[in-house]
């Protein structure tokens, strides 16, 4: 029997998939954004885009919006291709500064509550 947690390590979250709910995958977690005061998570960075992993672009996702679904291994998101294109997004390298500003845009986007 394999021991369950309510906890994951970075390392394994880093690289899983994401699914919309009809079942297309998305991209797969890049990166975590924690929140330094409370060390909660904030946002989950989607990897979207490109071919190999070239001239893939990185999507900030509240957190709040990521649930794990053990039958496909993976996260499952409320969200369909189109609406990630028009999403707030970053090239690789090119990490925003994570202010309330910039939060509260990402927020807003998904209609997420900040």
């Amino acid at each position: 029997m394999t021991p369950t947690s309510d906890v994951i390590s970075s390392e394994r979250v880093e690289g899983t998939a994401v699914y919309n709910a009809a079942g297309d995958k998305l991209g797969s977690i890049d990166d975590l954004m924690i929140d330094k005061r409370s060390g909660q998570v904030r946002y989950a960075v989607l990897e979207f885009g490109g071919f190999l992993g070239m001239g893939t672009d990185r999507y900030p996702l509240p957190w709040k919006m990521l649930n794990y679904d053990t039958a496909v291994d993976g996260y499952v998101v409320p969200l369909d291709k189109a609406q990630l294109e028009n999403a707030p997004r970053y090239g690789e390298g090119e990490v925003p500064d994570y202010t309330n500003d910039y939060g509260r845009q990402v927020n807003t986007y998904y209609g997420v509550n900040w």
